[in-house]
């Protein structure tokens, strides 16, 4: 059986970061790539375009930081926290034990800020509205569950950390050279999915 991958907010560039047999891309523009499926949708606004425990895999690349964490309903009776619905998102179309991988800017680089389209502001202690035992987004409407494989910061465009494998002693100590010189803009998050019934439920 073939393994699936989706990179959300792909561009022309998708990125396969655990090497799936298929690899999938969302973006907010059509764009061209070949041997690789490309649907177009706003997934900080609509539902991910793919079914229920479809992909092994999620990736969102510099993609979270322009996710607005609140916004008005259209007749503007109402709120919507279109962050915490992204990730309901991510979680229902990952299967039990599929695993997200996310790379954003985060709180206090500059990095996370200088950009103006960046909305959504991420820090180390984020992660405790979507993961295990915190869940502090239930309050917000998430219905997801997911467990920390890693956090990690790294230096931004600093992609040979590798997902799937602890990082060397080599990149370790590369990491801290990096953390006193203030060069470790970015958050790199690795999550893994748990679904009702799989063999690792909660409760």
């Amino acid at each position: 059986m073939s393994t699936r991958h989706l990179d959300l907010g792909c561009g022309a560039r998708p990125r396969n970061p655990y090497g799936r047999d298929e690899l999938h891309g969302v973006d907010i523009m059509q764009t061209a790539f070949q041997g690789h499926e490309m649907r177009v949708a706003n997934v900080a606004l609509s539902a991910i375009p793919y079914p229920d425990d479809h992909f092994d895999s999620v990736s969102a690349y510099d993609f979270l930081e322009h996710v607005p964490r609140v916004l008005p309903t259209p007749d503007g009776t109402r709120t919507r926290f279109p962050f915490v619905e992204l990730m309901n998102e991510i979680w229902r179309v990952l299967r039990d034990g599929g695993l997200f991988y996310g790379y954003t800017p985060a709180y206090p680089h500059t990095m996370a800020f200088r950009d103006p389209t960046h909305v959504n502001i991420i820090t180390d202690d984020s992660q405790y509205y979507f993961v295990r035992p915190h869940f502090l987004a239930r309050m917000y409407g998430y219905r997801g569950d997911f467990s920390v494989v890693r956090q990690l910061r790294v230096k931004g465009g600093d992609f040979d950390y590798e997902p799937t494998e602890p990082p060397t002693l080599r990149r370790r100590l590369r990491l801290r050279r990096q953390e006193r010189r203030g060069e470790l803009s970015h958050l790199v998050w690795e999550w893994r999915a748990h679904k009702p019934g799989g063999a690792d439920t909660q409760g």
